[in-house]
């Protein structure tokens, strides 16, 4: 059966939600404070079409998260597919890259971790993540066992841990970052 498009008052509906969303969350300072009733006023929608297009708010979460990410993702395969850089190199450039959208959507992710989304590997970008980041580890030589060491370094860049270590132990994203790109090193070893 073939799927119709979407409607454009409907399609309309998502992005004023996806986007009065994203924007409550980034403005937060405490991500639980935001909820539907807020999304939907500033979105200009009822309530119901939220629960109807989403859900629930995990749903709506994960929405956001995916529609945010998708630039994301158009650039890690560009990167991917561009010549020149090492295995190690692409490696630290994903991990780098997962991070700076850690910082700079941590709001967000910690919203979805408050959602009921507190599992990050039965998210669907937490798959995307850790496929390309084993694929990339997969060339780098002499490294034993690429799957695990993928769980283990995306496992560094957990939301609710950038947020502790920014918010809490007032390290700069900066230094967190310099951070991660030690840490990649050690893990990788010599090379």
């Amino acid at each position: 059966m073939t799927q119709r498009p979407e409607r454009a008052d409907a399609l309309r509906n998502r992005e004023a939600v996806l986007a009065a969303a994203d924007a409550l969350f980034a403005a937060s300072s405490s991500p639980k404070s935001v909820s539907m009733d807020d999304i939907a006023a500033a979105a200009g929608v009822g309530k119901g079409t939220l629960f109807r297009r989403f859900g629930d708010r995990a749903g709506l979460i994960g929405a956001v998260i995916a529609s945010r990410l998708e630039p994301l993702r158009q650039a890690v395969r560009e990167a991917r597919e561009a010549a020149g850089s090492s295995p190690r190199q692409r490696v630290t450039e994903l991990l780098d890259a997962s991070l700076r959208f850690k910082i700079e959507n941590r709001n967000l992710m910690t919203a979805a971790e408050d959602a009921g989304l507190s599992s990050p590997y039965q998210a669907e970008h937490y798959d995307w993540w850790h496929e390309m980041l084993r694929a990339e580890l997969d060339r780098v030589p002499g490294l034993h066992d690429p799957d695990f060491t993928a769980h283990a370094l995306l496992a560094a860049l957990r939301a609710d841990l950038v947020v502790h270590l920014i918010e809490n132990q007032r390290m700069t994203p900066e230094a967190l970052r310099s951070s991660l790109a030690s840490h990649v090193d050690r893990v990788l070893g010599p090379g």
